[in-house]
């Protein structure tokens, strides 16, 4: 495809972020449609009435993004309400549509980036870089669709997983030993709930250490690999980026000998603490330090595995030994004094200053292979580049095998590397329509391989929310139930509701052919795999409003259920469409509607599912396992 149609404007001295992938010609001057305040280096454009603005990726409100400020600055915050502005990924392209003109554009620029977009003044758009080294891209197109394909375009193609990784798949913080791991494919087969995937939080490590198997809880850990790949069942283990400092540790003593490790400002390596303690961490953004941790995936891919997921990659910090000094410090001058409001409100506030505090990411730098730079200003590059060194490493090591791989954090380009979940969301009904508005954005930036944790990480889920969320989850291409440690137990065999379930695991794998299909294409074609409505119906204006149904390739359109107690919903049809109401892959009713606006009643076991006119949906008979499917013997419902 041709990118004649983008422009590339530098400010200050830019960092190369490994983004873009095509060489565009530097032009001078401003972006054209925008003005440059000189004195703030804020870029300032004025939004028309009818302006929508969509993108940004994985950020908080909805597929318009008009009306709130959006801080690109990856971070480690589970509390995903509506005023936070930041959350783990950092995806800085959107695209301006008021209906008849649109644009696109990149903003290539790892630290923190402020977009107001109508919050400060409703009809005023700012975009502000914290360290103005930025490359500004500026896309034309005459649709948002061909603005996304020449994005894409610029950044390369999307990564491609292994097939199998389209299963469902079954997570939970707290699955401590082989033996609570066998339980839930016991139990899961006992039920004929389809299951390829059961994933390995961090407890499997020994102390939590990277690249670590606990001998005790999990002993023979090869030979449990292939025994659960016997049952048809892949392991797939967190990597944390953190290295335990400890005497003895082969992958410590390795990484300080060889000064892999991101260094403060007078040399000495930073000392900060996640799950194992103190830690170091590893400078991804040098290229000989990614090869070294890349490799050290070979002790797990040498067990069998197949599938990893990166987590803590923003990265999170509990805290930093300088800065606990000083809050002990703090504190202790504190206890001196009678707190009244101010003293008890400044007492919290040095407690809550110690995870994840701004300064600490202040306080170390990185070589840029050869170039030192504070962590700060290349921030949102620390997850891109982990996943890289992994994604490299299996190349090499593996290369006739595709590896499962996707990351908590990210930034624009590490779509070529791996997918990405949303992070630990919670078991609210206002993160499954969360859930639902983020997926386009992420399908805008390359990030097709995406999902959330169906059920909510945090907090106790309930059977109605699981069995919706199940049934929104069914059409992302990652598809995995995942909760924390502490919440209710959220395995599908743990509800009443236990054959609902079942069905809607099995509708996922009836629809794999079809979900897979219009994944590769999106992949190969640089498309997005949902999109809005006003994407393929830009000139009704009542698909501008719609938030909450979602085209999924070319033949149809979802409108989940995401309301409690809800036994339907109201449904926007842009043209005539055929209604398809699922209970199960061979439980279904049709209905041809017109277009308009119609009550759908969805009793808590349905799926809707609207065809599109002269387009087909073919289903494949389901089988427990993605590789059992038959994928050439089709039924196909057709309109």
């Amino acid at each position: 495809m041709k990118i004649d149609n983008i422009r590339k404007y530098e400010f200050g001295t830019p960092y190369e972020t490994g983004a873009v992938v095509c060489d565009i010609p530097k032009m001078v001057g401003i972006p054209e449609r925008f003005k440059y305040d000189m004195d703030s280096q804020t870029f300032i454009y004025d939004l028309h009435e009818k302006d929508m603005v969509f993108g940004l990726g994985e950020t908080l409100r909805g597929i318009n993004k008009r009306g709130w400020i959006y801080v690109s600055n990856n971070a480690d915050d589970p509390s995903h309400d509506e005023n936070k502005t930041s959350l783990y990924a950092s995806q800085n392209f959107l695209i301006v549509d008021d209906g008849s003109d649109c644009f696109g554009i990149f903003i290539d620029n790892p630290g923190s980036v402020t977009f107001d977009i109508g919050y400060t003044d409703m009809n005023v758009m700012t975009i502000h870089p914290e360290y103005n080294d930025t490359t500004f891209y500026l896309i034309n197109g005459n649709t948002p669709a061909e603005i996304v394909k020449s994005f894409r375009e610029l950044i390369g193609k999307s990564y491609v997983p292994p097939v199998w990784a389209f299963g469902y798949g079954q997570s939970r913080w707290g699955y401590k030993t082989a033996d609570d791991i066998r339980e839930v494919a016991a139990r899961y087969k006992e039920l004929g709930i389809p299951l390829d995937m059961i994933y390995m939080d961090i407890d499997y490590m020994q102390d939590f250490k990277v690249f670590t198997i606990n001998p005790e809880r999990f002993p023979n850990f090869p030979d449990f690999v292939k025994e659960m790949k016997a049952e048809g069942i892949r392991l797939v283990p967190n990597v944390d980026p953190g290295v335990k400092i400890e005497d003895g540790y082969d992958i410590y003593e390795e990484g300080k000998e060889k000064g892999y490790y991101c260094k403060k400002e007078d040399g000495q390596d930073l000392v900060a603490a996640v799950w194992p303690g103190k830690v170091h961490f590893p400078d991804f953004l040098n290229s000989d330090v990614r090869k070294w941790f890349g490799d050290n995936y070979k002790v797990f891919l040498d067990a069998g595995l197949e599938g990893f997921w990166n987590d803590m990659n923003e990265p999170a910090i509990f805290y930093s030994e300088d800065h606990l000094a000083e809050v002990f410090e703090h504190v202790k001058e504190l206890e001196k004094k009678e707190l009244d409001i101010w003293g008890f409100f400044e007492f919290k506030d040095v407690l809550g200053s110690i995870d994840n505090n701004p300064e600490d990411y202040r306080r170390f730098y990185h070589d840029l292979d050869g170039r030192k730079v504070r962590h700060d200003k290349v921030h949102n590059l620390y997850s891109v580049n982990m996943t890289r060194s992994a994604s490299e490493a299996f190349k090499r090591l593996a290369p006739d095998k595709k590896i499962l791989l996707f990351s908590r954090a990210s930034y624009t380009g590490m779509h070529r590397y791996g997918g990405v979940w949303t992070g630990d969301n919670m078991a609210r009904w206002s993160h499954l329509l969360l859930n639902i508005q983020m997926m386009p954005a992420l399908s805008m930036n390359g990030f097709l391989f995406a999902g959330a944790d169906i059920g909510g990480f945090g907090g106790n889920t309930t059977e109605d929310l699981m069995m919706r969320w199940v049934e929104f989850g069914i059409f992302t291409p990652l598809f995995r139930n995942h909760s924390a440690i502490g919440t209710r137990d959220q395995e599908l065999y743990r509800f009443n509701r236990k054959s609902d379930f079942k069905n809607l695991v099995e509708l996922r794998y009836a629809l794999i052919p079809y979900i897979t299909s219009v994944f590769m294409n999106a992949a190969e074609k640089n498309d997005m795999y949902m999109k809005p409505l006003w994407f393929d119906y830009r000139g009704d204006d009542r698909c501008r409003e719609v938030e909450d149904q979602l085209l999924v390739g070319d033949s149809i359109m979802i409108a989940p259920v995401h309301e409690q107690n809800a036994t339907g919903r109201y449904v926007y049809l842009p043209e005539e469409m055929k209604l398809v109401r699922f209970r199960s892959y061979d439980d279904y009713d049709t209905e041809v509607l017109p277009k308009g606006d119609h009550y759908i009643k969805a009793e808590l076991n349905e799926v809707l599912v609207f065809i599109r006119p002269g387009r087909e949906l073919p289903l494949a008979t389901p089988a427990r396992h993605v590789e059992d499917l038959d994928m050439n013997n089709l039924k196909v419902i057709k309109f």
